[in-house]
């Protein structure tokens, strides 16, 4: 409710690819839209230049909103904006969502915790790979432990995030689960094991934006489905 009060409010809102498009529909026609999406391998404007922009239209005088799909302080750069904006003088509000690590299995039915099942949970940003030098992700620990794991922008390289997980003590046969966009109307699951996953995303032909879910939670989600068929046949 407040997010949408504030966007009632702007004058001009900066908006990220994966942000709700129905918000945007509800703005009134004087609002100045400025797509500021970053697009796997696509265009992408650099973080910069959105820092700059925010500081500048808020110095002319404009009301500004920033907004982002999920939650912006979970790889969603928002405290890198926000820090820019303050330090600049701009005084910033911040509005918190529901970061996709949790919303997208959520909307598939994966929970990503689950008595007896799983007691912890780790979100990981893949976008580089294990054995990168930019990475900072301890494979080792996650693949010796049984949590669940919740990776972000793994798709283009599940291969060799798979090879490390398996490295490192996971089993071949542990549920794996892809969703591909995410609570939208194009929404599409491919359940898979962790040995099989990589064929099986190339196989159907799964593109990002997907999460993919490591762990034996997949098959609470898989018994939750089963038990809606029966209840709504």
């Amino acid at each position: 409710m407040t997010g949408r009060q504030l966007l009632a409010e702007a004058d001009v809102v900066l908006t990220d690819r994966l942000a709700p498009r129905s918000l945007l529909d509800e703005l009134p026609a004087d609002v100045e839209v400025i797509d500021v999406s970053k697009i796997p391998y696509g265009r992408a404007m650099a973080q910069e230049h959105i820092n700059s922009t925010l500081i500048s239209r808020a110095r002319a005088g404009q009301f500004v909103a920033r907004l982002k799909g999920g939650d912006p302080f979970v790889f969603g750069r928002g405290a890198e904006e926000a820090l820019a904006c303050l330090r600049a003088g701009i005084p910033v509000t911040v509005v918190p969502g529901v970061s996709s690590a949790v919303g997208v299995p959520t909307s598939a039915w994966v929970p990503v915790t689950h008595r007896g099942v799983a007691q912890d949970f780790h979100v990981v940003s893949v976008h580089v790979p294990p054995g990168d030098e930019q990475s900072t992700v301890d494979w080792e620990v996650l693949g010796t432990g049984s949590g669940t794991l919740v990776l972000l922008m793994a798709l283009e390289r599940i291969g060799s995030v798979v090879a490390e997980l398996l490295r490192y003590g996971r089993s071949p046969d542990t549920p794996v689960s892809v969703i591909a966009d995410g609570t939208l109307p194009t929404q599409r699951t491919i359940n898979s094991t962790l040995e099989r996953v990589e064929s099986m995303v190339r196989q159907e032909g799964i593109r990002p934006p997907a999460i993919v879910v490591v762990g034996d939670v997949v098959d609470v989600a898989a018994e939750i489905t089963e038990l809606i068929r029966d209840v709504t046949a």
